[in-house]
């Protein structure tokens, strides 16, 4: 496979309207990279069948196959389902992928419970637009996963595409009420809510490192293919400091 270009595919929820134009703003300052998105429907977070039906490999899978025909360099789920779900999904879910279409795969969520490890972050806290019932799964993973949950604000919004139109002003006062409990890392859990691009300047002013869901995305797919994530200036901490 060439190495002219550096490609990567993500594979994205139906009824995401955030994470494509927010991960190519990132890859801007990297001329020879692109990101590419397959897409499989997700209209509904939520605990009721129908819901978690929406993420079966099968849809997923057929959606990253015709994604490898564009002769990716790796492949990841943008998307935090195995934060409710179980992290178990997610790595079947990259092993899964890697063997229909030998590709090396990644997913926010193991990205993020990466980045937590490497950087020693145990107390989190995190930003998200989920129902009561999904916050309260994913802080009961993350405990069980050895992190101590220190604090969370959720909205408690199911409808997928509502996510994106959660506004700035919301998001910066969610990051500034959870950054109260001193937190080693905050984490705004959902890749169609914007805070990617509020990260650099949250940072500034609170001192905590903060690591969205589509910024872990994108720095696993860099590493995976061999990319210095650093090349990625302006979005956060995260690019500049974990190797």
């Amino acid at each position: 496979m060439h190495r002219k270009r550096t490609l990567i595919g993500m594979l994205t929820p139906s009824s995401n309207t955030a994470l494509e134009p927010i991960t190519s703003m990132m890859l801007a300052g990297l001329p020879d990279a692109s990101a590419h998105f397959g897409r499989f429907r997700v209209t509904q977070i939520a605990l009721n069948d129908s819901a978690l039906k929406q993420f079966d490999d099968s849809n997923i899978l057929a959606a990253a196959e015709l994604l490898a025909d564009a002769e990716l360099h790796a492949i990841a789920w943008n998307g935090t389902s195995s934060s409710w779900l179980g992290f178990d999904t997610d790595e079947k879910l990259c092993q899964r992928i890697t063997e229909r279409t030998g590709i090396p795969a990644g997913t926010s969520v193991l990205a993020i419970n990466e980045i937590l490890k490497a950087t020693g972050a145990r107390d989190i806290a995190f930003v998200t637009p989920y129902t009561d019932d999904v916050q309260e799964r994913i802080d009961a993973n993350y405990a069980r996963a050895g992190f101590n949950v220190v604090a969370e604000r959720h909205l408690g919004l199911s409808h997928n595409f509502s996510f994106s139109e959660v506004s700035d002003e919301e998001i910066i006062a969610m990051v500034r009420a959870v950054a109260q409990a001193r937190p080693h890392a905050i984490i705004p859990l959902c890749t169609n809510l914007k805070a990617a691009p509020l990260v650099e300047q949250l940072e500034r002013e609170i001192g905590i490192p903060i690591y969205d869901s589509i910024s872990t995305a994108v720095w696993k797919c860099l590493k995976l293919a061999a990319v210095d994530p650093r090349r990625v200036a302006g979005w956060g901490r995260l690019f500049r400091e974990v190797a």
